[in-house]
């Protein structure tokens, strides 16, 4: 058995492995015009949720949303639209959907950003992001 071409399709499988989850990687975190931010179950402790806003033309910008105890799901998607609201300003419109949902949108002509939970404290609380 030849060694040399054994280690060399192992190796090439391996490069191949590394390119595939990059590729998704890169699909994962690509930019979007629009965002929504699902909150679910209650909050069993007080603590934060830091959500970062990213386009793709400046730099990010960190939202720090305090979240009571004993918080529901629909108190925690107002508290996080509010914050959002107080530090963006009028550069995205920011509104509750679904009652525990809220949307983040790019005006026209903006360019597309991302969405990253950086930090979360406070224990129950889920939040997922998907892109519209």
């Amino acid at each position: 058995m030849n060694t040399h071409a054994n280690n060399l399709g192992i190796a090439r499988r391996m490069v191949l492995s590394v390119l595939l989850v990059v590729g998704i990687g890169a699909a994962v975190a690509a930019p979007s015009n629009k965002w929504r931010i699902q909150v679910s179950s209650d909050a069993d402790s007080d603590g934060v949720v830091v959500i970062r806003i990213a386009p793709t033309d400046a730099p990010p910008v960190d939202v720090t949303v305090q979240i009571p105890k004993d918080a529901g799901e629909n108190h925690i998607a107002r508290l996080i639209r509010d914050s959002l609201r107080a530090k963006l300003g009028d550069r995205y419109k920011v509104e509750v959907d679904d009652g525990e949902d809220v949307l983040v949108k790019k005006h026209h002509g903006s360019k597309d950003f991302e969405v990253a939970i950086t930090q979360k404290t406070a224990a129950g609380v889920r939040i997922t992001l998907d892109k519209e």
